[in-house]
């Protein structure tokens, strides 16, 4: 049968467009949006530093959270450091700068740790320094008045990192300033979100009494990183202690899915701040995370 000219010209058409419709297809999927990066905290292996890199990475992590012990450590010798985590095929996914304490009566002071970890994690490759605050009132309740003077805090180190070109995050904290989803709504209303973001934790957060599900939704513009993180009940005076993921009440497959509702795509950390069971090596200890992740949540780290 002879073809007609149209129905020629129609095949080619199609034939031509085949190759680029399967590029765009192959490129839609490569730039998904909803892309969590998955690190892991070094806070677990104390001051053994070189060895929280090796376990890390053979748990197959991609990011990995240092301490200020990082730099006590390396800080003279950023170089080697750089080398440990490249051949370690580690990013440097967030940096814990430790304590902005606003009751030493020196701010300038405590502003400029965070001046010198920034620096330092500039020099590192890594972009955000997380910054908590050192304690409670000793006596009486915590005031508005103390949450609006941190936040303002939190906004001067935020305003001198950012001129260095690294992100400020505040991380609430059990047994600090922003202990309470209350707490912490205050603390992010009277800092500036241009210069102060947050780390949310969702285990301090839900231990404080807040939703942590709820929380990644309200403060979706705010987010710039995560600590995933598991809590459970003890008997103890404190009542509780942090586990590995999936050891506990915190609802991580709800986590994720509120992750995957605003199409987060930046880190989500596992913290465990001590191994929970005698004798357990922090290895071990992210083994159980890593296959409850793997196997349990299905997601790929």
């Amino acid at each position: 049968m002879k073809q007609s000219r149209r129905s020629f010209l129609t095949q080619i058409s199609l034939l031509s467009a085949a190759p680029l419709m399967a590029s765009s297809n192959l490129f839609a999927s490569v730039i998904s949006p909803f892309a969590i990066q998955y690190g892991y905290a070094a806070i677990t292996w104390g001051n053994n530093i070189k060895q929280s890199i090796q376990d890390i990475s053979s748990l197959g992590f991609k990011g990995i959270q240092l301490r200020a012990n990082a730099f006590t450590e390396f800080g003279q010798k950023p170089d080697e450091l750089i080398k440990l985590l490249k051949d370690a095929k580690l990013k440097l996914a967030m940096y814990s700068s430790g304590n902005a304490n606003m009751n030493t009566g020196n701010d300038e002071a405590e502003i400029a740790k965070h001046i010198e970890s920034a620096r330092f994690v500039k020099i590192l490759g890594g972009d955000s320094i997380q910054v908590t605050n050192s304690s409670r009132p000793k006596s009486g309740p915590v005031t508005n008045e103390d949450l609006i003077k941190y936040a303002k805090l939190l906004n001067e180190i935020g305003k001198r990192t950012a001129a260095i070109g690294i992100k400020t995050t505040y991380h609430n904290h059990m047994g600090q300033l922003g202990q309470t989803p209350e707490e912490v709504a205050i603390i992010l209303q009277h800092s500036d979100p241009k210069y102060v973001k947050l780390l949310l934790d969702v285990a301090h957060y839900q231990q404080g009494g807040g939703d942590p599900t709820a929380a990644i939704l309200k403060y979706k513009d705010r987010l710039d990183c995560l600590h995933i993180k598991d809590v459970k009940n003890t008997t103890d005076a404190k009542g509780y202690i942090f586990v590995e993921l999936g050891q506990g009440r915190v609802d991580l497959p709800a986590i994720l899915a509120a992750l995957k509702t605003i199409n987060y795509n930046g880190y989500a950390i596992v913290e465990l701040d001590a191994v929970p069971v005698k004798d357990r090596t922090p290895l071990q200890s992210g083994q159980i995370t890593r296959d409850y992740l793997t196997n349990t949540l299905k997601v790929k780290i």
